[in-house]
């Protein structure tokens, strides 16, 4: 039995911390799991530029209003979504991910949860699980699926390469440099293309 699973950020959505940076003015914000692997550090260094300049998750929020799918994402999604079953593994969190899902014709997401204080300060996060995208594909793995992976970041390169297939989407060039065994696609048609052919043979 086959499931996929998709990266959020990046791949069928922009990143909202880019977003989030533009909106404010403040080009630290930038920063993602494209540049930074390991997430612990990236998130402390954001939570510290947040409290450094008085932003909570209202503001957030509010950029994350305005941010639309990427052209295509919402089509991909439903041309796949019949085909097989798709799951999407992100390190975002549940506070953010509720409008994105909405546009995105509400396809299941498994997510972290930031910790708030009640003045909407941004005090911390909680993972939901170690390596939260590997873990989750392995514990899809040890109840008989067959997992096939696509991401953009570091952050996705385990459970890609832990699949059955696995693919990088519009990625970094380093990344792509630094990974060349994992096919790398720029258009949902290569890609669906591509997890069409995976899954043709593992059916």
């Amino acid at each position: 039995m086959n499931i996929v699973c998709l990266d959020l950020e990046g791949v069928l959505v922009p990143e909202i911390w880019i977003a989030f940076a533009e909106a404010t003015g403040i080009p630290e914000l930038r920063r993602t799991t494209r540049d930074e692997p390991d997430y612990g550090k990236l998130m402390q260094y954001r939570l510290n530029i947040l409290k450094e300049h008085g932003l909570g998750l209202k503001e957030i929020q509010d950029t994350i209003a305005t941010i639309e799918p990427f052209d295509g994402a919402r089509e991909f999604l439903d041309t796949l979504k019949k085909q097989t079953q798709v799951l999407i593994l992100s390190d975002t969190f549940t506070q953010f991910a509720k409008p994105l899902m909405q546009k995105l014709g509400w396809p299941t997401i498994f997510c972290n949860t930031l910790e708030v204080s009640p003045d909407g300060e941004i005090t911390g996060y909680k993972m939901r699980t170690k390596d939260s995208k590997l873990g989750t594909v392995k514990a899809l793995q040890s109840i008989g699926f067959d997992t096939i992976a696509c991401g953009d970041s570091f952050n996705d390169l385990g459970m890609i390469k832990n699949s059955k297939d696995g693919f990088l989407f519009k990625s970094t060039d380093q990344i792509k440099a630094d990974y060349p065994e994992i096919p790398s696609f720029e258009t949902y048609d290569e890609l669906l293309d591509a997890i069409e052919g995976a899954l043709d043979d593992q059916n």
